[in-house]
Protein backbone atom coordinates (compact mmCIF):
# COMPACT_ATOMS: atom_id res chain seq x y z
CA UNK A 1 0.00 0.00 0.00
CA UNK A 2 2.58 2.00 1.25
CA UNK A 3 4.72 1.39 -1.85
CA UNK A 4 1.95 2.44 -4.35
CA UNK A 5 1.23 6.04 -2.85
CA UNK A 6 5.27 6.71 -2.71
CA UNK A 7 4.79 6.27 -6.65
CA UNK A 8 2.20 8.52 -6.67
CA UNK A 9 3.60 11.05 -4.37
CA UNK A 10 6.98 11.00 -6.36
CA UNK A 11 4.63 11.15 -10.22
CA UNK A 12 2.76 14.05 -8.93
CA UNK A 13 5.74 15.99 -7.93
CA UNK A 14 7.93 15.64 -11.50
CA UNK A 15 9.49 18.28 -11.61
CA UNK A 16 11.03 18.46 -7.72
CA UNK A 17 11.86 14.26 -7.78
CA UNK A 18 13.76 15.25 -11.42
CA UNK A 19 16.32 17.88 -9.20
CA UNK A 20 16.43 15.63 -6.90
CA UNK A 21 17.84 12.18 -8.48
CA UNK A 22 19.74 14.53 -11.42
CA UNK A 23 21.98 15.79 -8.61
CA UNK A 24 22.24 12.48 -6.75
CA UNK A 25 23.09 10.90 -10.52
CA UNK A 26 25.69 13.73 -11.01
CA UNK A 27 27.31 12.60 -7.20
CA UNK A 28 27.17 9.29 -7.88
CA UNK A 29 28.43 9.55 -11.61
CA UNK A 30 31.71 11.47 -10.06
CA UNK A 31 32.45 8.91 -7.25
CA UNK A 32 31.97 5.54 -9.37
CA UNK A 33 33.93 7.33 -12.04
CA UNK A 34 36.70 8.38 -9.74
CA UNK A 35 36.75 5.50 -7.61
CA UNK A 36 37.07 3.06 -10.58
CA UNK A 37 39.52 4.83 -12.17
CA UNK A 38 41.86 4.61 -8.84
CA UNK A 39 40.50 1.39 -7.93
CA UNK A 40 41.96 -0.38 -10.80
CA UNK A 41 45.33 1.68 -10.45
CA UNK A 42 45.41 0.29 -6.80
CA UNK A 43 44.88 -3.11 -7.81
CA UNK A 44 47.39 -3.05 -9.87
CA UNK A 45 49.92 -2.02 -7.82
CA UNK A 46 48.85 -3.78 -5.49
CA UNK A 47 49.23 -7.28 -7.58
CA UNK A 48 52.59 -5.54 -8.65
CA UNK A 49 54.34 -5.14 -5.82
CA UNK A 50 52.35 -8.16 -3.46
CA UNK A 51 53.56 -11.03 -6.32
CA UNK A 52 57.43 -9.74 -6.80
CA UNK A 53 58.74 -7.92 -4.49
CA UNK A 54 56.69 -6.89 -1.25
CA UNK A 55 54.57 -9.95 -0.47
CA UNK A 56 51.28 -9.14 1.84
CA UNK A 57 53.19 -8.06 5.09
CA UNK A 58 57.09 -6.59 5.45
CA UNK A 59 58.87 -6.81 9.13
CA UNK A 60 61.52 -4.17 9.99
CA UNK A 61 63.31 -3.24 12.55
CA UNK A 62 61.22 -0.47 14.37
CA UNK A 63 62.18 3.17 13.75
CA UNK A 64 60.97 6.77 14.34
CA UNK A 65 60.98 7.05 10.32
CA UNK A 66 58.67 5.43 7.36
CA UNK A 67 60.59 3.00 5.50
CA UNK A 68 60.36 0.80 2.67
CA UNK A 69 62.41 -1.58 1.15
CA UNK A 70 65.17 0.64 -0.23
CA UNK A 71 65.07 3.51 1.64
CA UNK A 72 62.87 6.47 3.57
CA UNK A 73 59.45 7.38 2.66
CA UNK A 74 59.96 10.98 3.65
CA UNK A 75 61.99 12.52 0.31
CA UNK A 76 63.83 15.39 2.34
CA UNK A 77 66.04 12.31 4.75
CA UNK A 78 65.87 9.67 1.97
CA UNK A 79 69.52 10.12 0.53
CA UNK A 80 70.67 10.23 4.29
CA UNK A 81 69.18 7.29 6.02
CA UNK A 82 70.41 3.77 6.03
CA UNK A 83 68.27 0.77 6.21
CA UNK A 84 69.17 -0.86 9.69
CA UNK A 85 69.48 -4.49 10.45
CA UNK A 86 66.51 -6.45 11.76
CA UNK A 87 67.30 -6.94 14.95
CA UNK A 88 66.93 -10.40 16.86
CA UNK A 89 66.42 -12.10 13.27
CA UNK A 90 66.66 -15.20 14.93
CA UNK A 91 63.29 -14.94 17.50
CA UNK A 92 61.12 -13.24 15.08
CA UNK A 93 62.15 -15.77 12.61
CA UNK A 94 60.60 -18.40 14.82
CA UNK A 95 57.78 -16.02 15.71
CA UNK A 96 56.57 -16.27 11.79
CA UNK A 97 57.21 -19.99 11.85
CA UNK A 98 54.70 -20.26 14.72
CA UNK A 99 52.15 -17.34 13.54
CA UNK A 100 48.79 -19.45 12.33
CA UNK A 101 48.08 -17.78 8.56
CA UNK A 102 51.13 -17.65 7.37
CA UNK A 103 51.54 -19.39 4.03
CA UNK A 104 55.18 -18.65 3.69
CA UNK A 105 58.10 -16.08 3.88
CA UNK A 106 61.58 -15.32 3.10
CA UNK A 107 64.10 -12.68 4.11
CA UNK A 108 66.40 -9.84 1.72
CA UNK A 109 69.29 -7.50 2.45
CA UNK A 110 68.52 -4.12 0.44
CA UNK A 111 71.54 -1.85 -0.83
CA UNK A 112 71.88 0.94 -3.34
CA UNK A 113 74.73 0.44 -5.55
CA UNK A 114 76.10 1.06 -9.12
CA UNK A 115 76.46 -1.57 -12.07
CA UNK A 116 79.22 -1.07 -14.65
CA UNK A 117 79.36 -3.40 -17.31
CA UNK A 118 81.71 -3.31 -20.36
CA UNK A 119 82.82 -0.01 -21.47
CA UNK A 120 79.93 2.56 -21.21
CA UNK A 121 77.30 1.15 -18.86
CA UNK A 122 77.59 2.75 -15.63
CA UNK A 123 74.29 3.08 -13.80
CA UNK A 124 72.54 3.19 -9.63
CA UNK A 125 70.94 0.15 -8.74
CA UNK A 126 68.41 -1.28 -6.59
CA UNK A 127 70.08 -4.19 -5.35
CA UNK A 128 68.16 -6.85 -3.31
CA UNK A 129 70.44 -9.90 -1.61
CA UNK A 130 67.69 -12.50 -1.76
CA UNK A 131 67.36 -15.53 0.76
CA UNK A 132 67.63 -18.23 -2.50
CA UNK A 133 65.94 -21.61 -1.00
CA UNK A 134 62.82 -19.50 -0.62
CA UNK A 135 62.10 -16.22 -2.23
CA UNK A 136 61.04 -17.51 -5.72
CA UNK A 137 58.47 -19.72 -3.93
CA UNK A 138 57.24 -16.64 -2.35
CA UNK A 139 57.37 -14.67 -5.87
CA UNK A 140 55.47 -16.19 -8.60
CA UNK A 141 55.44 -12.68 -10.50
CA UNK A 142 59.30 -13.46 -11.28
CA UNK A 143 59.18 -14.85 -14.56
CA UNK A 144 62.54 -16.29 -16.12
CA UNK A 145 63.73 -15.01 -19.58
CA UNK A 146 67.45 -16.65 -19.49
CA UNK A 147 70.11 -18.70 -17.68
CA UNK A 148 68.77 -19.91 -14.46
CA UNK A 149 68.47 -18.48 -10.54
CA UNK A 150 70.39 -17.48 -7.69
CA UNK A 151 71.22 -20.57 -5.46
CA UNK A 152 72.47 -21.24 -1.89
CA UNK A 153 75.46 -20.80 -1.54
CA UNK A 154 76.49 -19.42 -4.71
CA UNK A 155 77.21 -15.24 -5.93
CA UNK A 156 75.79 -14.02 -8.72
CA UNK A 157 72.87 -11.74 -9.94
CA UNK A 158 69.56 -11.35 -12.07
CA UNK A 159 68.73 -8.48 -14.10
CA UNK A 160 65.81 -7.30 -15.66
CA UNK A 161 65.32 -8.11 -19.67
CA UNK A 162 64.91 -3.81 -19.32
CA UNK A 163 68.17 -3.51 -17.96
CA UNK A 164 70.05 -5.86 -20.11
CA UNK A 165 68.14 -4.16 -23.26
CA UNK A 166 69.57 -0.46 -21.75
CA UNK A 167 73.17 -2.16 -21.25
CA UNK A 168 72.92 -3.70 -25.35
CA UNK A 169 71.85 0.05 -26.06
CA UNK A 170 74.51 1.45 -24.49
CA UNK A 171 77.58 -0.77 -25.06
CA UNK A 172 76.38 -2.35 -28.20
CA UNK A 173 76.52 -5.81 -27.26
CA UNK A 174 73.88 -7.54 -25.40
CA UNK A 175 75.12 -8.90 -21.85
CA UNK A 176 75.56 -13.09 -21.62
CA UNK A 177 75.11 -15.24 -18.86
CA UNK A 178 78.21 -15.94 -17.14
CA UNK A 179 79.26 -12.26 -18.12
CA UNK A 180 80.84 -10.47 -14.90
CA UNK A 181 78.88 -7.54 -13.56
CA UNK A 182 80.55 -4.97 -11.48
CA UNK A 183 78.81 -3.43 -8.42
CA UNK A 184 79.90 -0.63 -6.25
CA UNK A 185 78.96 0.75 -3.07
CA UNK A 186 79.77 3.38 -0.80
CA UNK A 187 79.39 4.07 3.08
CA UNK A 188 80.97 5.56 5.94
CA UNK A 189 83.20 2.43 6.20
CA UNK A 190 84.85 2.53 2.34
CA UNK A 191 83.96 1.75 -0.65
CA UNK A 192 83.06 -1.87 -1.59
CA UNK A 193 83.61 -3.40 -5.19
CA UNK A 194 82.45 -6.63 -6.45
CA UNK A 195 82.08 -8.32 -9.61
CA UNK A 196 79.49 -11.10 -9.88
CA UNK A 197 78.39 -13.54 -13.14
CA UNK A 198 75.23 -12.94 -14.56
CA UNK A 199 73.04 -15.83 -13.89
CA UNK A 200 69.76 -14.57 -15.66
CA UNK A 201 67.89 -12.23 -17.32
CA UNK A 202 64.01 -11.87 -15.82
CA UNK A 203 60.75 -9.38 -16.12
CA UNK A 204 58.23 -9.27 -13.40
CA UNK A 205 54.48 -10.22 -14.85
CA UNK A 206 53.04 -7.00 -13.42
CA UNK A 207 55.95 -4.29 -12.76
CA UNK A 208 55.97 -1.64 -10.85
CA UNK A 209 56.96 2.45 -11.05
CA UNK A 210 60.64 1.68 -10.33
CA UNK A 211 60.91 -2.25 -10.80
CA UNK A 212 62.34 -2.63 -12.90
CA UNK A 213 65.85 -0.69 -11.85
CA UNK A 214 65.78 -3.75 -9.24
CA UNK A 215 68.58 -6.41 -9.41
CA UNK A 216 68.72 -9.43 -7.27
CA UNK A 217 71.70 -10.72 -5.92
CA UNK A 218 73.16 -13.36 -3.61
CA UNK A 219 72.63 -12.03 0.03
CA UNK A 220 76.04 -12.25 1.21
CA UNK A 221 77.26 -9.71 -1.79
CA UNK A 222 74.87 -7.41 -0.70
CA UNK A 223 75.66 -8.05 3.04
CA UNK A 224 79.37 -6.68 1.65
CA UNK A 225 78.42 -3.14 -0.75
CA UNK A 226 75.40 -2.66 2.41
CA UNK A 227 78.54 -2.85 4.75
CA UNK A 228 76.26 -5.36 6.90
CA UNK A 229 78.88 -7.98 6.98
CA UNK A 230 82.29 -8.25 4.88
CA UNK A 231 82.13 -11.22 3.05
CA UNK A 232 85.22 -14.24 2.10
CA UNK A 233 85.27 -16.24 -0.99
CA UNK A 234 87.16 -19.84 -1.47
CA UNK A 235 87.66 -18.60 -5.13
CA UNK A 236 90.98 -19.19 -6.83
CA UNK A 237 92.76 -15.95 -7.31
CA UNK A 238 93.30 -15.43 -11.07
CA UNK A 239 97.27 -14.71 -12.27
CA UNK A 240 96.14 -11.15 -12.45
CA UNK A 241 95.11 -11.32 -9.05
CA UNK A 242 98.45 -12.79 -7.74
CA UNK A 243 100.36 -10.66 -9.76
CA UNK A 244 98.38 -7.58 -7.78
CA UNK A 245 99.35 -9.33 -4.33
CA UNK A 246 102.48 -9.76 -5.41
CA UNK A 247 103.25 -5.86 -5.95
CA UNK A 248 101.20 -5.51 -2.38
CA UNK A 249 104.29 -6.65 -0.93
CA UNK A 250 106.49 -4.87 -2.57
CA UNK A 251 106.29 -1.01 -2.40
CA UNK A 252 108.06 -0.68 -5.15
CA UNK A 253 105.60 -2.65 -7.55
CA UNK A 254 102.77 -1.12 -6.37
CA UNK A 255 104.01 2.38 -6.58
CA UNK A 256 104.34 1.46 -10.37
CA UNK A 257 101.16 0.23 -10.49
CA UNK A 258 99.30 3.42 -9.62
CA UNK A 259 101.57 5.34 -12.14
CA UNK A 260 104.22 6.35 -9.58
CA UNK A 261 108.00 5.99 -10.46
CA UNK A 262 111.18 6.07 -8.71
CA UNK A 263 109.23 5.95 -5.47
CA UNK A 264 108.33 9.33 -6.24
CA UNK A 265 104.97 10.96 -4.60
CA UNK A 266 103.25 11.34 -8.26
CA UNK A 267 102.53 15.29 -7.72
CA UNK A 268 104.80 17.68 -9.57
CA UNK A 269 107.52 20.10 -7.51
CA UNK A 270 106.19 21.94 -4.37
CA UNK A 271 102.36 20.03 -4.17
CA UNK A 272 101.77 17.68 -2.08
CA UNK A 273 100.80 14.25 -3.39
CA UNK A 274 100.46 10.98 -1.57
CA UNK A 275 102.47 7.34 -2.02
CA UNK A 276 101.42 4.28 -2.93
CA UNK A 277 101.56 2.98 0.63
CA UNK A 278 99.55 5.73 1.96
CA UNK A 279 96.66 4.68 -0.60
CA UNK A 280 97.07 1.06 0.57
CA UNK A 281 96.82 2.04 4.09
CA UNK A 282 93.49 4.32 3.50
CA UNK A 283 92.02 0.96 1.40
CA UNK A 284 93.00 -1.26 4.17
CA UNK A 285 91.29 0.66 6.93
CA UNK A 286 88.23 -0.45 7.15
CA UNK A 287 86.93 0.57 10.72
CA UNK A 288 83.03 0.88 11.68
CA UNK A 289 82.44 4.57 12.71
CA UNK A 290 82.62 5.22 16.65
CA UNK A 291 85.66 2.49 16.95
CA UNK A 292 82.83 0.15 15.91
CA UNK A 293 84.25 -3.34 14.64
CA UNK A 294 82.75 -4.55 11.57
CA UNK A 295 81.09 -8.41 12.23
CA UNK A 296 82.15 -10.61 9.18
CA UNK A 297 80.30 -13.70 10.37
CA UNK A 298 77.20 -12.27 11.45
CA UNK A 299 74.14 -13.46 8.53
CA UNK A 300 71.83 -10.47 9.27
CA UNK A 301 68.61 -9.23 7.14
CA UNK A 302 66.99 -6.23 6.82
CA UNK A 303 63.71 -7.57 5.97
CA UNK A 304 61.10 -10.50 5.76
CA UNK A 305 58.86 -10.95 3.42
CA UNK A 306 55.70 -12.96 4.30
CA UNK A 307 52.44 -13.69 2.41
CA UNK A 308 49.59 -14.16 4.24
CA UNK A 309 47.24 -17.52 3.45
CA UNK A 310 44.36 -17.69 1.47
CA UNK A 311 41.11 -16.81 3.97
CA UNK A 312 43.81 -14.95 6.55
CA UNK A 313 43.00 -10.88 7.00
CA UNK A 314 46.17 -8.93 6.39
CA UNK A 315 45.01 -6.68 8.46
CA UNK A 316 44.53 -9.27 11.62
CA UNK A 317 47.60 -11.07 11.23
CA UNK A 318 49.81 -7.64 10.68
CA UNK A 319 47.77 -6.74 14.30
CA UNK A 320 49.05 -10.04 15.40
CA UNK A 321 52.47 -10.14 14.64
CA UNK A 322 52.76 -6.51 15.71
CA UNK A 323 51.65 -7.21 19.41
CA UNK A 324 54.66 -10.44 19.77
CA UNK A 325 57.19 -8.31 17.90
CA UNK A 326 57.23 -5.28 20.14
CA UNK A 327 59.60 -6.82 22.51
CA UNK A 328 62.10 -7.50 19.89
CA UNK A 329 62.42 -3.75 18.47
CA UNK A 330 61.02 -5.00 14.86
CA UNK A 331 57.41 -3.93 13.58
CA UNK A 332 54.91 -5.52 10.94
CA UNK A 333 53.77 -3.34 7.90
CA UNK A 334 51.76 -3.58 5.00
CA UNK A 335 52.98 -3.74 1.80
CA UNK A 336 51.85 -0.15 1.15
CA UNK A 337 54.27 1.40 3.16
CA UNK A 338 57.34 -1.22 1.73
CA UNK A 339 56.63 -0.48 -1.49
CA UNK A 340 57.43 3.13 -0.60
CA UNK A 341 55.76 6.46 -2.28
CA UNK A 342 54.34 5.65 -5.21
CA UNK A 343 51.34 3.09 -3.59
CA UNK A 344 51.09 5.88 -0.85
CA UNK A 345 50.68 8.62 -3.10
CA UNK A 346 48.11 6.36 -4.87
CA UNK A 347 46.13 6.24 -1.38
CA UNK A 348 46.95 9.71 -0.86
CA UNK A 349 44.79 10.47 -4.21
CA UNK A 350 41.98 8.58 -3.50
CA UNK A 351 41.32 10.31 -0.26
CA UNK A 352 41.87 13.30 -1.48
CA UNK A 353 39.52 12.59 -4.82
CA UNK A 354 37.15 11.10 -2.41
CA UNK A 355 37.34 14.24 -0.03
CA UNK A 356 36.57 16.51 -2.72
CA UNK A 357 33.33 14.24 -3.82
CA UNK A 358 32.15 14.87 0.06
CA UNK A 359 32.21 18.39 -0.48
CA UNK A 360 30.53 18.52 -3.31
CA UNK A 361 28.24 15.89 -1.90
CA UNK A 362 27.85 18.89 1.27
CA UNK A 363 26.41 21.04 -1.11
CA UNK A 364 24.03 18.47 -3.32
CA UNK A 365 22.36 17.67 0.43
CA UNK A 366 21.93 21.30 1.14
CA UNK A 367 20.27 21.69 -2.48
CA UNK A 368 18.42 18.70 -1.87
CA UNK A 369 17.21 19.60 1.77
CA UNK A 370 15.50 23.03 0.47
CA UNK A 371 13.68 21.12 -2.51
CA UNK A 372 12.30 18.31 0.56
CA UNK A 373 11.26 21.44 2.36
CA UNK A 374 9.22 23.10 -0.26
CA UNK A 375 7.90 20.15 -1.22
CA UNK A 376 6.35 19.16 2.30
CA UNK A 377 5.33 22.85 2.59
CA UNK A 378 3.19 22.16 -0.36
CA UNK A 379 2.09 19.11 0.76
CA UNK A 380 1.12 20.13 4.40
CA UNK A 381 -2.77 19.57 3.49
CA UNK A 382 -1.94 15.77 2.42
CA UNK A 383 -0.01 15.20 5.68
CA UNK A 384 -2.23 17.08 7.67
CA UNK A 385 -5.03 14.84 6.03
CA UNK A 386 -3.26 12.01 6.70
CA UNK A 387 -2.55 12.65 10.24
CA UNK A 388 -6.35 13.26 10.82
CA UNK A 389 -7.65 9.86 9.48
CA UNK A 390 -5.29 8.37 11.99
CA UNK A 391 -1.91 8.21 10.22
CA UNK A 392 1.47 8.43 13.27
CA UNK A 393 4.57 9.58 13.34
CA UNK A 394 6.01 6.45 11.71
CA UNK A 395 3.89 6.55 9.28
CA UNK A 396 5.15 10.03 7.84
CA UNK A 397 8.53 9.13 8.61
CA UNK A 398 8.76 5.72 6.74
CA UNK A 399 6.50 7.54 3.62
CA UNK A 400 8.46 10.44 3.03
CA UNK A 401 12.14 8.34 3.83
CA UNK A 402 10.83 5.66 1.04
CA UNK A 403 10.35 8.56 -1.83
CA UNK A 404 13.42 10.06 -0.97
CA UNK A 405 15.32 6.73 -0.46
CA UNK A 406 13.54 5.71 -3.95
CA UNK A 407 14.49 8.60 -5.94
CA UNK A 408 18.41 7.91 -4.84
CA UNK A 409 18.79 4.59 -5.63
CA UNK A 410 17.39 5.24 -8.83
CA UNK A 411 20.05 8.26 -9.26
CA UNK A 412 22.77 5.74 -7.67
CA UNK A 413 21.76 3.41 -10.70
CA UNK A 414 21.74 6.40 -13.31
CA UNK A 415 25.20 7.45 -11.93
CA UNK A 416 26.50 3.79 -12.31
CA UNK A 417 25.12 2.98 -15.69
CA UNK A 418 26.65 6.23 -17.31
CA UNK A 419 29.77 5.73 -15.60
CA UNK A 420 29.92 2.59 -17.20
CA UNK A 421 28.84 3.61 -20.78
CA UNK A 422 31.50 6.24 -20.52
CA UNK A 423 33.83 3.07 -20.03
CA UNK A 424 32.90 1.13 -22.83
CA UNK A 425 33.16 4.50 -24.69
CA UNK A 426 36.62 4.95 -23.56
CA UNK A 427 37.62 1.51 -24.11
CA UNK A 428 36.63 1.56 -27.78
CA UNK A 429 38.93 4.16 -28.75
CA UNK A 430 41.81 2.66 -27.48
CA UNK A 431 43.45 5.62 -25.87
CA UNK A 432 47.10 5.38 -25.66
CA UNK A 433 48.99 5.90 -22.31
CA UNK A 434 52.44 7.86 -23.18
CA UNK A 435 53.22 8.41 -19.61
CA UNK A 436 55.31 5.15 -18.59
CA UNK A 437 53.99 5.59 -14.58
CA UNK A 438 50.43 5.87 -15.82
CA UNK A 439 50.85 2.65 -17.88
CA UNK A 440 51.87 0.62 -15.10
CA UNK A 441 48.92 2.00 -12.74
CA UNK A 442 46.44 1.26 -15.03
CA UNK A 443 48.04 -2.26 -16.49
CA UNK A 444 49.13 -1.23 -19.36
CA UNK A 445 50.04 0.97 -22.59
CA UNK A 446 46.47 1.13 -23.49
CA UNK A 447 43.26 2.59 -21.44
CA UNK A 448 41.25 -0.26 -20.44
CA UNK A 449 38.35 1.05 -17.71
CA UNK A 450 36.51 -1.96 -16.24
CA UNK A 451 33.23 -2.46 -14.03
CA UNK A 452 34.20 -2.67 -10.49
CA UNK A 453 31.59 -4.51 -8.72
CA UNK A 454 32.78 -3.15 -5.21
CA UNK A 455 32.82 0.19 -6.35
CA UNK A 456 29.53 -0.22 -7.84
CA UNK A 457 28.06 -1.33 -4.16
CA UNK A 458 29.51 1.45 -2.94
CA UNK A 459 28.73 4.14 -4.77
CA UNK A 460 24.80 2.90 -4.36
CA UNK A 461 25.51 3.16 -1.06
CA UNK A 462 26.46 6.56 -0.92
CA UNK A 463 23.73 7.50 -2.96
CA UNK A 464 21.22 6.06 -0.61
CA UNK A 465 22.97 7.19 2.39
CA UNK A 466 23.10 11.06 0.57
CA UNK A 467 19.10 10.41 0.14
CA UNK A 468 18.73 9.52 3.92
CA UNK A 469 20.50 12.83 5.39
CA UNK A 470 18.99 15.23 3.02
CA UNK A 471 15.26 14.12 4.67
CA UNK A 472 16.40 14.04 8.15
CA UNK A 473 15.04 18.02 8.68
CA UNK A 474 11.80 17.66 5.89
CA UNK A 475 10.55 14.73 7.88
CA UNK A 476 10.92 16.56 11.51
CA UNK A 477 9.16 19.43 10.01
CA UNK A 478 6.54 16.76 8.13
CA UNK A 479 5.64 15.09 11.68
CA UNK A 480 5.09 18.48 13.53
CA UNK A 481 2.23 19.62 11.51
CA UNK A 482 -0.82 19.55 12.89
CA UNK A 483 -3.72 18.11 11.29
CA UNK A 484 -6.35 20.58 12.35
CA UNK A 485 -4.15 23.69 11.52
CA UNK A 486 -3.33 21.60 7.85
CA UNK A 487 -6.70 21.15 7.46
CA UNK A 488 -7.81 24.70 7.94
CA UNK A 489 -5.25 26.01 5.56
CA UNK A 490 -6.15 23.89 2.90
Amino acid sequence: MIGIYVLRSIARNVKNSLIILLLIAVISFLFFLGNSVVGRADRELRGAYVDSLTADIVIQKKTGTSMNLFGANVPVIDNRFTIPVLSAYDEVTRIVQDEAGVEGFTSQVSVNAFLTTGEHYNRPVLAVGVEAKTYFELFPGIILDQGGIIEEGKSGVMIPRERAAAIEKENGAAPKIGDPLTFTSGGKIGFKIRALPLLGIFHYRNPGQFMNEIVLMDSQTARVLSSIQVATSDADASDEAVGLLDSAANPDDIDSLFGLSDGGSGAESGEEGFTAADLQAFFSSERAPDGEQVDETRGDWNFILIRAAKGRSVYALLASLNKKLAAYGAAAVTWREAAGQSAIMLLLLQSLFNAGVFLVSVAGILVVVNILLIAVFRRTREIGTLRAIGAGDSYIRVMILSENISLSAAAGFAGIGAGSWLFGVLNRMSIAIRNDLLANLLGGPVLVLEFMPTVALATLAVAVVLGAAASIVPVEKAVRIDPVTAVRQG
